[in-house]
């Protein structure tokens, strides 16, 4: 069975063009589908991480239930149907999008949107009409306001205070070892994700002994990152910390080469763990670390990346698209349990019981898989395998970076 994809424009709200696209198998399937909507960045700054991270694995998810016949729902089998609006990484856009879905389009079910900021602002329209939000692309040290005020809302990916951690235990580690020293050049992308990783960062780096010598924020989408590099170079750190987004990582790292920025670890966060990463740079980014890290060894997740890239053309990112695979087969499974489409019993259903996926079990705490999620990786020799985690246990030790080669 093959599936297409098919857009087109559509005026909404006052006046915006939004792209929409369906996903549908093109052998068409005896019963009603069920109708799952998505608000994605398909242009704007985020747009490439959402072709990484999201888009593949909406389209794998898709095409493995349809071929074994869709979702068991009320004794028989369901199609599923995915309508996608583009939101063009505009907040304003994306909330109009995701009211148009609840009500107009009457979508069964939504899946979680790219970025912090996002899942946090579509938050209350998820609620609204008890659509589970089991997000992502997401996190933040609110998870426990966000899922009392939300409780239709679950995170996967940890806390911001999490992600730190993983970031201040690995640069203690080769401290100890003597491979760095304390100083620490910190900059971050100026948007919730950014801000609230470095507002932690700060006193946790210092309570570890580190000594922030440049701190910086820079605006999402900044085309000229050269004077951040410039000024982290100019104070001779040992480390240098960028919380950043996709186009941020992507400059950043491509600044540091071309000023030959002498350090020993080089974090960037997301899409650090993009294939394309080191597609671009090659064995320049040897060592270098960054956001997530999986354990590449595994059988089922040798299986997953080989069927990704078969069904989608595109390689699995390193990180959150296992992860993001995962929430869907929970989404799934929560659905099958329930055996409906009723929305507020999948919530309930999530909230209680465990599921098997990509990445191992899954259950959630008071909303949250706090459990047990990667957060630190390196690449090495081709391949960014995780070097902290919160309870997987399959992180290997980390090396000091030796130049850009």
């Amino acid at each position: 069975m093959t599936y297409t994809l098919k857009r087109r424009a559509m005026v909404f709200g006052a006046g915006a063009a939004l792209g929409i696209s369906t996903l549908m198998a093109s052998t068409a399937l005896a019963a009603e589908p069920i109708k799952f909507g998505v608000v994605a960045h398909l242009t704007g700054p985020l747009a490439g991480g959402e072709a990484v991270t999201h888009t593949p694995n909406i389209e794998f998810w898709a095409n493995q239930v349809n071929a074994r016949g869709g979702l068991k729902v009320d004794g028989e089998m369901r199609p599923v149907e995915i309508i996608t609006y583009d939101d063009k990484t505009n907040p304003a856009e994306h909330i109009k999008a995701v009211q148009r879905l609840a009500t107009q389009d009457e979508v069964d079910f939504m899946l979680s949107p790219y970025g912090t900021g996002f899942n946090i602002a579509a938050a209350p329209i998820y609620a609204k009409y008890n659509y589970p939000l089991v997000a992502v692309s997401a996190i933040t040290d609110q998870i426990p306001t966000l899922t009392k005020r939300f409780p239709n809302m679950f995170f996967t990916l940890g806390t911001t205070s999490g992600f730190v951690e993983g970031v201040r235990d690995t640069l203690v580690t080769m401290r100890d070892a003597g491979t760095i020293g304390n100083r620490v050049a910190m900059v971050n992308v100026a948007d919730a994700f950014g801000i609230e990783l470095a507002d932690k960062a700060r006193p946790m780096l210092a309570e570890a002994g580190f000594e922030i010598v440049y701190d910086k924020s820079y605006p999402l989408g900044t085309p000229d990152l050269s004077p951040v590099i410039k000024g982290a170079k100019n104070a001779e750190p040992d480390t240098f910390v960028a919380w950043s987004y996709p186009p941020d990582t992507f400059g950043l790292t491509e600044q540091a080469i071309i000023e030959d920025l002498n350090v020993k670890v080089f974090y960037t966060a997301v899409a650090t763990a993009f294939p394309a990463y080191a597609g671009k740079f090659g064995s320049k980014i040897e060592g270098n670390i960054g956001a997530g890290g999986v354990n590449p060894d595994t059988p089922i997740m040798q299986e997953y990346r080989t069927n990704h890239k078969a069904v989608t053309g595109k390689e699995a990112d390193y990180w959150a698209s296992a992860t993001y695979y995962s929430s869907l087969q929970v989404l799934e499974q929560a659905i099958e349990g329930v055996g409906t489409i009723d929305r507020a019993a999948t919530v309930e259903f999530i909230k209680t019981n465990s599921f098997d996926t990509v990445i191992g079990t899954i259950s959630f705490n008071e909303n949250n898989n706090s459990e047990r999620y990667w957060s630190v990786g390196q690449w090495r020799d081709g391949v960014f395998r995780a070097v902290a985690d919160t309870g997987m246990g399959d992180s290997v030790s980390a090396v000091a970076k030796d130049g850009w080669n």
